[in-house]
């Protein structure tokens, strides 16, 4: 059974003209920069939001967060766009179509479609109704920040902003 953290490390390199570079060693695509540290923290939540939304869009794998070295930071994937990931996951995981998720959500085949799209708001109960027909449940975790870490990834901050 498929269970997933939606949070990946990142590389944030400061850059000789001040800006700071963010890579995400598990993706071989995506990255992004920030013309401070706050900017940084924001703009690589975004980035990973994208990379993420390819994923979805292209029918591609997307891989498991690897554990955070020495010096990385972990940002997470916009809860919006999680919801969305665990939902394609769980129905690549299963073996199941767009056309049988809506047979059996007794939808049309659109409403599936919009639902894994990432440019497209879905609500949450939703996903979640389309979770339970796949045998999965969404969860959310709580977690607690760093000693000094501001919302807006000012001083010693680790992770992102949650909200889209």
């Amino acid at each position: 059974m498929l269970k997933r953290r939606f949070v990946y490390p990142a590389d944030f390199t400061p850059q000789p003209a001040g800006e700071i570079l963010v890579t995400f060693p598990d993706f071989a695509w995506g990255a992004t920069d920030g013309d401070d540290e706050s900017d940084a923290v924001w703009q690589a939540a975004d980035c990973l939001a994208e990379v993420i939304a390819g994923c979805i869009v292209d029918g591609l794998d997307i891989p498991l967060p690897s554990r955070r070295r020495a010096g990385q930071r972990l940002v997470a994937v916009p809860p919006a766009i999680a919801a969305k990931a665990a939902l394609y996951l769980a129905m690549r995981d299963v073996g199941v179509t767009k056309a049988e998720l809506a047979r059996r959500l007794r939808l049309e085949h659109k409403a599936v479609r919009r639902m894994l799209d990432p440019r497209l708001q879905t609500k949450l109960p939703r996903i979640d109704d389309a979770l339970w027909a796949l045998g999965y449940r969404l969860s959310l975790e709580l977690d607690a920040t760093d000693a000094g870490e501001a919302r807006d990834g000012s001083a010693d901050a680790t992770s992102t902003r949650a909200a889209e």
